[in-house]
């Protein structure tokens, strides 16, 4: 009988290490998918301080192209005011879109290509563009590896419990992102 007691104990506290141990590694998933997003929040406020000092010194030089410029500066507020992650992801995929097609523009301008403040800029933000590949990469890797621990046996029979779904945000590019922009005067 108390052979039997112990085992049925020893095997309980097996099963709780094991219960708490997966808890844990979960846990730790979840934190760092947020700590990677936030590193893609991150690159992205960057981004967003540099667009309004990049877009006035184009201005100068291609005051015609306002309709861009109202696009950059509304797609800028809307990432400004996005709240979830999914919103906030969408904004930047189409900020990004924009940048695109401002850059072209500034490749018809050789007197603007030449400008230091502008030289400057353009590199801050291919800078920062890198950045949010990097992070963007990251964040991915981070959500891709959370979502393979919740799905596994046996961590599945027990993530939903305690509140661990799979998470459905992996930064992915807009539809129609690999073509190029084309800006026609």
């Amino acid at each position: 009988m108390k052979k039997t007691l112990v085992i049925v104990v020893g095997i309980i506290v097996v099963l709780a290490m094991m219960l708490i141990s997966m808890y844990n590694k979960l846990v730790n998933l979840d934190e760092n998918a947020g700590t990677a997003w936030a590193q893609v929040e991150t690159v992205l406020q960057r981004r967003y301080d540099l667009i309004p000092n990049l877009v006035n010194t184009v201005k100068g030089y291609a005051a015609h192209e306002s309709g861009l410029f109202e696009e950059i500066t509304r797609l800028r507020s809307q990432w400004g005011e996005a709240k979830t992650t999914d919103e906030k992801a969408a904004a930047a995929t189409q900020m990004e879109g924009a940048l695109g097609r401002l850059m072209v523009v500034v490749e018809n301008y050789p007197e603007l290509k030449a400008n230091q403040n502008f030289m400057a800029l353009q590199d801050e933000l291919a800078g920062t563009e890198n950045r949010i590949s990097v992070e963007r990469r990251r964040f991915n890797e981070v959500v891709r590896e959370y979502n393979m621990a919740v799905r596994r046996f046996p961590a599945n029979l027990f993530a939903g419990l305690f509140g661990f779904d799979p998470k459905k945000n992996y930064f992915e590019a807009e539809e129609g992102a690999e073509k190029a922009p084309t800006v026609a005067f």
